[in-house]
């Protein structure tokens, strides 16, 4: 069991870890989420000076509540929770970060799945003073384990687990954080989760967040910082083929005389140049690119993770929610399986009707099938006839169109769906696609 990085992995990876870092917050309520995000912009500071004021008012000669740096909303004031996805940005010497403080109850998992699906990385949070240590092996909290396998599901790169809170154990604070770092360590490997780090912190102290613990000399591994600054961000893969779902269509030019359209869309897959041969989806025509766009002003070519604006050497009919790809690499489908998350409180059941979304395009759909359900506590398939709320689980899916979609794990945006209710448009689940055979 490895607890942390190894520091001269770090800095090689900090050296290529120049893009800025999205990642988010995760795990139980009250595991310290806010608080831990509360830190890192104060001691990297990156908190305004009249903010700053005003939390020394409030607390009235008592140290400052760090959560209510993200805890916005009046409610989560009020009930010190937190309810919706709240994003702070802060930079350090080394990079430039982008956190998305995540809600911690299950009511709330819906807005954690949105958190997770654009991050490079996630920090799961474990109060270890809600665990029973003395136990082997010690048992995680549920929801500690599903945050963890949703942001595995999602495809989110990078995990590390922080161990928040041993500044409250009066005694034994190694032997506590080895023992939750065996079980993290046992669990991940039996989910197929590769972490990062498992790291020990207490976020309303400070110690080992931004800088090291002066009170624990048993851990000489990196800070959670440290280990922050030198995690890759994801990109999109920029070789294969060209996929583009078409957002927008605009005109080019002045007001008078040829107006060619612009296809405007954010490149998922590949790159795109004058002289490419491209296929629009769903009608299947075909044309040659004739100008690429990028920020106002034509380019030579555009790379996946960037918008494009295309405009073709013919004229096609092209609607929002239509794909551009490279010719014959693609071929629309109406049944499939895939991962789904299960996020309303009415439960998915075979046969109902659902709206989904796809790309730009939304489409009618049903589910044919629920093949299992994964025990989040014992990582086994079992079989069911519905899914509940915060489940997750395989089904077969059936659209009314053909859509063009890819594994999740090629695409992260041509392999994943939202599902809507018709009946009360409440964002039900969210599906991740595992083939189309």
């Amino acid at each position: 069991m490895t607890p942390a990085p190894d520091a001269q992995h770090l800095d090689a990876d900090i050296e290529l870890a120049h893009k800025a870092l999205r990642f988010l917050t995760a795990g139980s309520v009250d595991d310290g989420k806010s608080t831990l995000i509360g830190r890192l912009l104060f001691d990297s500071r990156a908190i305004l000076a009249d903010q700053l004021d005003a939390l020394e008012r409030r607390a009235a000669g008592a140290p400052i509540d760090l959560s209510l740096l993200t805890d916005g909303l009046e409610a989560e004031r009020e009930q010190g929770i937190t309810i919706d996805v709240a994003y702070r940005y802060f930079a350090t010497k080394r990079r430039k970060f982008i956190i998305a403080d995540a809600p911690g109850h299950e009511q709330y998992t819906r807005n954690m799945v949105t958190a997770a699906a654009g991050s490079d990385a996630a920090v799961v949070l474990v109060d270890i003073t809600k665990l029973s240590v003395a136990s082997e092996p010690v048992q995680l909290l549920p929801q500690t384990r599903r945050h963890a396998l949703l942001t595995h599901l999602l495809r989110v790169p990078s995990i590390v687990f922080a161990v928040n809170k041993l500044d409250a154990l009066e005694t034994g604070a190694e032997a506590a954080f080895h023992s939750v770092a065996r079980a993290l360590t046992i669990f991940a490997e039996q989910a197929g989760i590769t972490v990062r780090g498992v790291i020990p912190v207490s976020a309303l102290r400070g110690d080992n967040v931004a800088t090291p613990s002066a009170n624990w000399g048993w851990y000489d591994g990196p800070t959670l910082l440290r280990v922050l600054e030198g995690l890759p961000a994801a990109s999109e893969r920029r070789d294969g083929s060209l996929r583009i779902p078409v957002q927008y269509i605009a005109r080019a030019g002045e007001s008078t005389g040829h107006q060619p359209r612009v296809l405007w869309g954010r490149l998922a897959h590949g790159t795109v140049k004058a002289g490419d041969r491209v296929q629009i989806l769903p009608s299947g025509e075909t044309a040659t690119v004739t100008e690429v766009h990028h920020a106002g002003s034509e380019v030579d070519h555009c790379e996946a993770g960037q918008s494009a604006g295309i405009v073709l050497d013919r004229q096609l009919d092209v609607s929002r929610g239509d794909w551009i790809v490279t010719p014959g690499t693609a071929q629309p489908v109406q049944e499939f399986c895939a991962t789904l998350a299960w996020l309303d409180t009415e439960p998915a059941i075979v046969g109902r009707k659902y709206w989904l979304r796809h790309g730009h395009r939304w489409a009618q759909a049903r589910i044919t099938e629920i093949e299992h359900r994964l025990d989040i506590y014992t990582l086994k398939n079992t079989d069911t006839h519905e899914l509940k709320v915060n489940e997750i689980g395989r089904v077969k899916v059936q659209t009314q169109v053909p859509l063009p979609l890819e594994p999740y794990a090629d695409n992260r945006v041509g392999g994943a769906m939202i599902v809507v209710d018709p009946a009360t448009n409440r964002t039900s689940g969210a599906l991740l696609v595992c083939g189309t055979d």
